[in-house]
């Protein structure tokens, strides 16, 4: 496992230093069907890290975020977005990183992203804590909905009437509420105390899959929107500290009921 979390480190690295260079200078932006964009920057970033994994494990099964699948019978999977925060990157705001999660077997097993514009690594690895810079982290010890600094899906357009009524509830307990624009953001702030918890309705396994040990390796939890384990097949998730996951997912699970999601 260790080889494996030096080429995850090394590729989110590298990907980020390429953001970062071409911070501001996008040449191609590729509108796709669901009205998300794609830039030539994402590409290329992407290509760097498939080229990097497929050096080292040209076995490995890759899911990536703009090339799709890489389809093997190996028991590995990486799961890639190069870019993360793509909105964010293309009107030069700087909250955006890179992401790598890594299955076994179906299981996520560790992560690793990269924030390049505040220099920020994450790492994770099953049964051997969460990291930031070096530095072991933890989720919040916040215990009451109304203590809770919440993150919210931004993506309200794909599900208006469903994350609107949901959001009016949680915002009627919670303390406050942001939205970052990025699930790379959210996620490294949840692992490390600075959120206490997030509801995402959209994300796709791309989206979060450098998170998901990250997270628990912290000390919180990660599960989808009916409050079954997070899979490579999961779209939106609940993930909180464990005082505040089953409050929350009530409100999400009673309203996503009424809607028969």
């Amino acid at each position: 496992m260790k080889e494996i979390i030096n080429v995850a480190k090394d590729a989110v690295k590298e990907a980020g230093e390429l953001l970062l260079e071409r911070f501001g200078n996008i040449k191609e932006i590729e509108k796709k069907s669901d009205r998300n964009f794609a830039t030539d920057v994402d590409k290329a970033a992407e290509k760097i890290i498939i080229d990097k994994i497929k050096t080292v494990f040209p076995k490995h099964g890759i899911l990536a975020e703009e090339s799709g699948k890489h389809i093997t019978d190996n028991d590995y999977l990486w799961v890639i977005d190069p870019l993360d925060g793509t909105h964010n990157y293309m009107r030069n705001i700087e909250v955006f990183g890179v992401s790598i999660g890594i299955l076994y077997k179906g299981a996520f097993v560790a992560g690793a992203i990269y924030m390049p514009v505040s220099d920020e690594l994450y790492l994770a690895e099953e049964k051997n804590g969460a990291y930031k810079n070096g530095e072991r982290i933890s989720v919040s010890t916040v215990k009451t909905l109304d203590m809770c600094t919440l993150s919210f899906d931004s993506s309200i357009r794909h599900g208006r009437t469903v994350m609107l009524n949901t959001l009016g509830d949680l915002a009627d307990k919670v303390f406050n509420v942001r939205m970052t624009g990025s699930s790379v953001r959210l996620l490294t702030y949840l692992a490390e105390g600075k959120f206490d918890a997030a509801v995402e309705f959209h994300d796709r396994p791309w989206d979060f899959a450098g998170a998901v040990t990250l997270i628990k390796e912290a000390g919180g939890r990660m599960v989808t929107l009916k409050g079954s384990p997070v899979t490579i097949d999961t779209i939106g998730y609940v993930a909180a500290n464990e005082f505040l996951t089953e409050s929350i997912l009530d409100i999400v699970k009673t309203n996503i009921t009424k809607k028969n999601i």
